[in-house]
């Protein structure tokens, strides 16, 4: 299908964050139907026994939420030593994962305030604040009132030394508070750490943090939009964690053009006109609103004409003309500004190891210099009109590619029907040369999904696979998928899980909102029903020598948004894993590739200097081999000499 891609230096867009938490309010949902193929289609819908398909993987345990937690959302995920840290809507639960077939629950810190995006890094802990009800004190009365002294939207930072009994040492306020942030390590600054914030929410007002300005950039040059902010946390002091700089990496990007309604949509929204209910248009895509979300409002027209009662067909038409505005508002936008660029981002990457990060930034995808981490500068910007809102990014472990995923419907509707093009709520795939950006191609969880489901691109990480790039990446109720991106122009899919619907009769929030591997495992936060762990099979698509190789690299700690440069320790599963995907690419002979195992076999059995000269001379044999993959054999007989050392 034809596609149409940019790479603009000064070009496109208009900001689409804030509108994510009004999707996942609102629970937009359509009807559609779907082919009857993929073992995934047509799955039992259910809580905990709902219907299950896996491909490749093996299932090794299903966590339900603590109790404070059950009925509230599950988000993002941290990793520190054998423990998963998972943000949630009401705070944080720590658990042990040292039997991942029995995680155990360590902590429930009931501490509410949005999504809690958490990262973590020694002993300190960061946690995302946006709403408006977050409370410094971890109280879950609220803060009302449009100015208060107890609210938190920013960055709440624990010291948790003593797992259980986490510390509050700072609250870092920002302008709009914190949707997601970014913990930076700076190799060169063994002191300090940086933490990139990214609000999408409205500007507070001045008199509940000073400096906060809601104006336009060409009116007040410290404006909050367009902008990220940088906190800089001192590791000896993190009490005196402070706003740095707030770079305006947005500077010269138009509006960016995004594609309409998919034809499910659009027949759900004239159906819903008909009826008398009432839609708005965000960004050209039009969203129905339901009525639990519209009585307020039409009890406030009818509150402000004085009246009591019912509202009239007078007070209805009057909330009709200005509704979208209203909409937009209350989600940080202003409807009479001129369309632009961003002027935030949803999440953005860092990868330290290159120097890079990747900027998901609504209607488009940045690449930035972090060198400097208190001064990231834009290298370049990438627009689609077949994406709507970009989301996260992934590095592949040498730099050299970026993924970056569409949150299409912001992760509350179904976008994953049969009808719904595969370019949509997908992943654009991309190189990178000499700091700019070209697009390659897409990948998308390929199974239809019915229009219970939540279902979009979601957040994934790499799978430490030697010599390739595959990752492991979350669909909402779309389940988890693994998927082969080393040919980033065809993607292709090699293994799966996915549940029924959370409900058979009407559409609820569920499904993986974060999926990533860590230490030999894939660990899926599930956002209505707790917590799940995998391994991978061998299959014809990953042999067991790969899936060893990969549980030989391990991570002290891990944040997905601060991604970790993968390093294999000699083995040999890793020279192994080289032949098996030698072999599967044809790219020795087969008679090349049986002198090759058995001269590792023959290295196995033996030990101490015996065990080296056989080494030695296996990898010297390689290298007279010739073949159609001489990078690869390199690979092979580079990790055969390391191991013989």
């Amino acid at each position: 299908m034809a596609v149409a891609h940019h790479t603009i230096r000064s070009g496109a867009l208009r900001h689409a964050s804030r509108f994510v938490s009004l999707s996942l309010a609102l629970g937009v949902v359509s009807a559609a139907a779907h082919a009857q193929q993929d073992p995934r289609v047509g799955l039992k819908a259910g809580v905990y026994d709902a219907g299950e398909a896996v491909w490749n993987l093996k299932v090794l345990s299903k966590t339900p939420p603590s109790t404070k937690f059950v009925g509230s959302t599950n988000s993002d995920m941290a990793f520190k030593g054998n423990y998963v840290i998972q943000g949630s809507y009401n705070g944080y639960q720590i658990w042990d994962i040292s039997n991942p077939s029995a995680p155990s629950l360590r902590l429930a810190n009931y501490c509410p305030a949005s999504q809690s995006d958490v990262s973590v890094y020694k002993n300190l802990l960061f946690v995302s604040a946006e709403g408006n009800t977050g409370r410094i004190d971890c109280g879950d009365q609220g803060a009302p009132g449009p100015v208060s002294k107890d609210r938190i939207r920013g960055v709440r930072i624990f010291d948790i030394t003593d797992l259980e009994h986490p510390r509050s040492v700072a609250n870092v306020q920002t302008c709009r508070g914190s949707h997601t942030h970014t913990v930076v390590v700076d190799k060169n600054d063994k002191n300090n750490v940086y933490v990139y914030v990214s609000g999408s929410a409205p500007v507070r007002p001045e008199e509940e943090l000073h400096g906060c300005s809601d104006a336009s950039p060409d009116k007040d040059p410290s404006s909050a939009h367009f902008r990220i902010e940088v906190i800089k946390v001192p590791l000896a002091h993190p009490e005196q964690a402070a706003i740095v700089t707030s770079p305006r990496i947005f500077d010269n990007l138009a509006a960016a053009k995004s594609h309409g309604s998919a034809p499910d949509d659009i027949k759900s929204s004239n159906a819903a006109k008909a009826r008398g209910a009432y839609v708005v248009n965000i960004q050209g895509q039009e969203i129905i609103l339901p009525d639990p979300f519209v009585k307020p409002m039409l009890d406030s027209v009818v509150k402000a004409r004085g009246g009591t009662g019912d509202p009239t067909s007078a007070d209805s038409a009057a909330l009709r003309t200005e509704i979208n505005a209203i909409v937009m508002k209350r989600f940080g936008a202003n409807a009479n500004r001129v369309p632009t660029g961003p002027d935030q981002c949803h999440d953005i990457t860092v990868y330290p190891a290159v120097g890079l990060a990747g900027g998901a930034c609504g209607g488009y995808g940045l690449l930035l210099d972090i060198k400097d981490p208190a001064h990231p500068v834009r290298l370049d910007a990438a627009a689609d009109t077949n994406f709507s809102y970009w989301h996260s990014a992934t590095f592949n472990n040498d730099g050299t590619k970026v993924l970056f995923s569409d949150e299409w419907g912001g992760g509350g509707a179904p976008k994953c029907r049969a009808s719904d093009p595969m370019e949509w709520g997908a992943d654009a795939l991309f190189t990178i040369e000499k700091g700019k950006m070209h697009f390659k191609g897409y990948y998308k969880m390929p199974a239809a999904q019915t229009d219970l489901e939540n279902c979009v691109a979601h957040n994934g990480s790499l799978i430490p696979i030697p010599g390739r790039d595959v990752m492991v990446q979350a669909f909402y109720q779309g389940g988890i998928t693994v998927f082969d991106w080393t040919d980033p122009s065809h993607a292709k899919e090699i293994g799966y899980f996915d549940r029924g619907p959370l409900d058979g009769s009407h559409f609820s929030m569920a499904g993986s909102w974060s999926a990533y591997w860590y230490n030999g495992v894939i660990v899926s936060s599930e956002i209505a029903r707790g917590l799940d762990i995998f391994e991978l099979s061998p299959s014809e698509y990953l042999s067991q020598n790969e899936i060893d190789a990969a549980k030989t690299v391990h991570l002290d700690y891990m944040n997905t948004q601060g991604q970790p440069q993968l390093v294999w320790p000699a083995s040999f599963s890793l020279s192994k894993a080289y032949v098996d995907q030698l072999e599967r690419s044809k790219g020795l002979t087969a008679s090349q590739i049986a002198a090759v195992r058995s001269g590792l076999e023959n290295a196995e059995r033996k030990s101490g200097g015996a065990r080296k000269k056989e080494l030695t001379a296996v990898a010297k044999s390689v290298e007279g081999m010739h073949g159609t993959d001489s990078a690869k054999a390199k690979k092979l007989s580079e990790s055969i000499e390391e191991l013989a050392k």
